[in-house]
């Protein structure tokens, strides 16, 4: 009789800076349910989370670390690991710290401000098991008001990544064509599995091999467009897909509204990422 080979590995970053802790708490809740419902279904077999704190801040590591433990000390099924970094070295290089240290099959980076959908994992680990060539994915998602986001991008250019962060609403609406051009919206739109260009790194679900083997996130970026590069160098590895059967509410938003410090970061970033992968 031949014996079925074990179910797959997963290993999930979720990397903390400040981030609030009832918000992380949900998430951890919605993970805890979609592993179960995983580890159920056969989908998966072993599961490790490790919470990267980039906080440096012992009084807040001391309360995100009571917060997570207090869910998921007792856990069956998922194995809890929580690092605290005495430097805050960005949001790809906490990410890294577990990314290229493991041997998982599938690797999830997740934000906390990310609430996933039950059956999430399911949907998303039975797509990377029938489709090999697939290298990484991002759901389907909705802001916690119900409304649509398009996490799946274009090539940006410098006008509309103005337009889309800090342009007036008029002028916004005026440019609603070349917006949801670069959202993707015409792929993303679809019910059915959809290759694109780039992926978003706040639901990013990882073959493991490939993501290892393009060394993980460019550590050269702080904050933001990590994961448009990533996706840059990970599609020699395989496709990029949007998954519309992988569900998530983001409770996530846009660098402009977060203070001056994100719009140097992201401005910053967007510079790196013209300088590496030129304009279009």
């Amino acid at each position: 009789m031949n014996e079925q080979p074990p179910a797959p590995s997963l290993t999930v970053s979720l990397v903390l800076h400040h981030s609030p802790l009832p918000r992380l708490v949900a998430t951890l809740q919605s993970l805890l349910a979609a592993v179960g419902e995983a580890r159920g279904s056969g989908a998966l077999g072993e599961a490790t989370l490790w919470i990267v704190d980039n906080s440096v801040d012992e009084a807040y590591t001391a309360a995100s670390r009571e917060a997570a433990g207090g869910l998921l000390r007792e856990v069956d099924g998922l194995e809890f690991r929580f690092l605290a970094l005495d430097e805050n070295r960005g949001f790809g290089a906490g990410h890294n710290r577990v990314l290229l240290d493991t041997e998982s099959d599938y690797h999830l980076v997740l934000n906390p401000d990310v609430e996933l959908a039950p059956d999430a994992l399911v949907q998303g680990l039975s797509l990377l098991a029938r489709e090999p060539a697939i290298a990484a994915l991002n759901p389907y998602a909705e802001a916690a008001d119900g409304r649509r986001e398009y996490l799946c991008k274009r090539h940006p250019s410098p006008g509309v990544l103005l337009l889309r962060g800090f342009a007036p609403a008029w002028l916004r609406r005026r440019a609603a064509g070349r917006l949801a051009r670069y959202e993707a919206r015409d792929l993303c739109d679809s019910v059915a599995v959809a290759e694109v260009p780039l992926l978003s790194g706040c639901f990013l679900l990882l073959r493991g091999r490939p993501a290892r083997l393009c060394r993980g996130f460019d550590t050269g970026y702080f904050m933001y467009f990590e994961d448009f590069d990533l996706s840059r160098r990970l599609r020699p590895q395989g496709r990029l897909v949007y998954a519309p059967q992988v569900r998530i509410v983001h409770h996530g938003g846009y660098a402009a509204n977060k203070g001056w410090r994100h719009v140097h970061w992201f401005l910053r970033s967007a510079l790196r990422f013209f300088r590496q992968h030129g304009l279009r």
